[in-house]
């Protein structure tokens, strides 16, 4: 991971009930842009850290104060509506809209209990997690797989769920009217 001061750091959650953090960068210790990194995390605290593998960095970002977009995001944000063609011209097509969102999972077992945390990193809706569990049978052999693909399924659908209801909040916001958008 090679930084600059400005840049964001994201890092998921250690464990399922924390929250990701999220700061700025204000110094670089390490040679080129290596770490460690002295950060200014959202909730106001300093402090260093050397990330692990799990460590989103979003060059280019600033602070809240605005400035350019993360690089990222390959393409500005589009509005919720796009501008109605006028009659007889041919349909604008341009570059699409392109966006790069990633999902942290962790899971966790402990005896016949797993639970998975999932977070959606993105520039909008922002992030949002979810959370799924799976409990094994006292009769039901010990496969630690079927835990992990059960709870992360589980909170995979809930997170679904949440953006389908975000998109659902969009449109209504848009329109005026409730929206009910079918999970196909």
């Amino acid at each position: 991971m090679r930084a600059r001061v400005g840049d964001r750091i994201i890092l998921a959650a250690e464990h399922i009930d924390e929250p990701t953090r999220d700061g700025e960068i204000l110094e670089i210790r390490g040679t080129d842009g290596a770490p460690p990194y002295l950060v200014r995390w959202s909730n106001g605290h300093i402090g260093l850290i050397y990330p692990g593998p799990g460590a989103v960095l979003r060059i280019g970002a600033t602070s809240a104060g605005g400035g350019p977009p993360p690089a990222t995001v390959a393409a500005p944000p589009r509005p919720l509506m796009p501008a109605a063609p006028s009659k007889g011209a041919p349909p604008v097509v341009g570059p699409g809209h392109v966006r790069e969102w990633n999902v942290r999972v962790s899971i966790f077992e402990s005896g016949d209990e797993t639970s998975a945390n999932v977070v959606l990193i993105a520039d909008s809706p922002g992030q949002i997690s979810a959370r799924g569990t799976a409990h094994r049978s006292s009769h039901d052999p010990g496969v630690p797989e079927i835990g992990d693909e059960v709870a992360v399924a589980r909170a995979l659908r809930h997170l679904a769920d949440q953006l389908m209801e975000t998109a659902e909040g969009d449109v209504s916001q848009l329109t005026g009217e409730e929206a009910h958008i079918r999970a196909v």
